[in-house]
């Protein structure tokens, strides 16, 4: 039962940690398709916040910043995997090309041009990079990674059994290999990896560095997910 004092509190660190949803929710919607609303994400991520804030416990010794992201990430993407996010028709492309990519790479022993990955799907290379420019907003990790049919699943290799999705991808075991398979990108995709993850660059200042336009910037980054989902799915 809450005190007044305890609701008081409440309220105070929701206004305080507000800024913090809002921050996740539109750095979240740089790799979200333009059907997703960020209101949506920020309203999950409230949710989210408010859950952290009533299980916080300061003798484990985190951070309740770090604790709360943790909460307001998987708040948001529960939100996303109920509204079935990701149109069918992008998702099945996507797996075009991740089969295509990885059929290929298999085949030649090296990394595949997009023309021969273009080949392998029989298309046209406009129509291939057209293909990638779709699936922009495609995702390194699909809920349907954890639900999906068949006896092994994407991170079946990746956590204990028991594990909630975010927990799995937090797994070292799966970061680990999501390190070795962001070192075999070729050199331009992990660049464009790099600048968006890590020094938070969007498309257009990606494609200032690079000397291209942010379509071929766009392109380059789905590609480049392509290759790492091809790659993890067979780190077993």
């Amino acid at each position: 039962m809450y005190t007044a004092s305890g609701l008081t509190d409440i309220d105070g660190k929701i206004n305080q940690y507000a800024p913090l949803v809002k921050r996740i929710a539109h750095y979240m919607m740089a790799k979200l398709p333009a059907n997703v609303l960020v209101e949506d994400l920020i309203q999950n991520g409230m949710m989210g916040l408010l859950d952290a804030i009533q299980r916080f416990d300061p003798t484990q010794g985190a951070q309740f910043e770090t604790y709360a992201s943790q909460r307001i990430r998987g708040a948001m993407l529960d939100g996303l995997r109920a509204n079935d996010w990701f149109p069918r028709e992008v998702r099945k492309n996507s797996k075009r090309v991740e089969d295509a990519i990885h059929t290929t790479e298999q085949s030649l022993g090296r990394m595949a041009t997009d023309r021969e990955v273009a080949d392998a799907l029989g298309v046209s290379i406009e129509e291939y990079h057209k293909l990638l420019l779709e699936t922009r907003g495609n995702q390194l990790i699909y809920y349907d990674d954890f639900d999906g049919e068949g006896e092994h699943h994407f991170l079946d290799s990746y956590g204990k059994e028991d594990d909630s999705p975010l927990e799995k991808l937090m797994d070292e075991g799966f970061r680990q290999a999501l390190i070795l398979a962001i070192e075999s990108l070729p050199e331009r995709e992990k660049l464009v990896m790099a600048l968006y993850y890590e020094e938070e660059l969007n498309l257009k200042e990606i494609g200032e560095v690079l000397g291209v336009g942010e379509s071929r910037v766009c392109q380059l980054h789905s590609q480049a997910i392509a290759r790492l989902r091809s790659r993890l799915k067979n780190m077993r």
